[in-house]
């Protein structure tokens, strides 16, 4: 079907552009309905002020938004985990909501190439009082995760993984997590619907960045799809969430 030149300035290429709006859903009315009435309700006062402080934050979008924050605190005490491990951090939205569901006795090993943007949000977390539950480690994750991996005591001491990260590796860190999580134990991968994009044609107008790696994520997503170690579950929240319980 042909397009004439007003459609063609009305097609906005795929990609967010605000945190506020980092949703998969059509409608934003309806996406501020689901926060207004079941997420914000119920959410930490710490976590309110550490999204508040991030929204103002220029790389915002690196922000895991509150819904699925929801959803981690949610799914962490569904499996009653205690170590866990997550990759990519940010100002530490997705860390403060692990660190409060996880019971006392918890822990949180951290990994963020910057420190910078951790220390942004570690005056919030730290007036929340789950500080001590987070063991924040600086650095490319790939090595960090291989150090880990050369102590066969780390084998499968991960009740839960959040992965948050750069999406070029996430295969790279999906072969390592694997053995770093439990059986039983449960993978979150994040992006995975990667602004929509997977689904739509290669030459369809997107922002860079997404057009950029689009193909890595297409890539992980067949990948889990066919790997019989796991068992998959991928939800439409945030930006597309792919759940993975290990069973071998």
């Amino acid at each position: 079907m042909a397009v004439n030149n007003d459609e063609k300035e009305q097609i906005k290429p795929i990609g967010h552009n605000e945190l506020a709006h980092k949703s998969l859903l059509q409608s934003d009315a309806l996406y501020q309905y689901i926060l207004e009435t079941s997420v914000f309700p119920r959410e930490h006062p710490c976590l309110k002020e550490l999204r508040e402080m991030t929204e103002k934050h220029p790389r915002n979008l690196m922000a895991t938004p509150a819904d699925e924050g929801q959803l981690l605190s949610m799914l962490i005490k569904l499996i009653n985990a205690k170590n866990t491990l997550e990759i990519g951090v940010f100002t530490g939205y997705s860390l403060l909501s692990t660190a409060l569901a996880l019971p006392s006795d918890g822990k949180v090993l951290a990994l963020d190439v910057s420190r910078e943007n951790y220390e942004l949000g570690l005056p919030i977390i730290e007036k929340s009082g789950v500080a001590n539950k987070i063991d924040f480690r600086e650095g490319q994750a790939l090595p960090l995760l291989d150090e880990l991996l050369q102590n066969e005591n780390n084998k499968g001491i991960f009740d839960f993984v959040f992965v948050d990260a750069d999406k070029d590796n996430y295969l790279n860190y999906h072969k390592r997590v694997l053995d770093l999580v439990k059986i039983g134990g449960l993978i979150g991968y994040d992006n995975t619907l990667w602004c929509g994009s997977v689904a739509a044609p290669p030459d369809a107008p997107m922002m860079d960045y997404v057009k950029r790696l689009r193909g890595y994520v297409i890539e992980l997503n067949k990948y889990l799809a066919q790997d019989s170690r796991i068992e998959i579950c991928q939800l439409p929240v945030g930006d597309g969430i792919t759940l993975c319980r290990r069973i071998s």
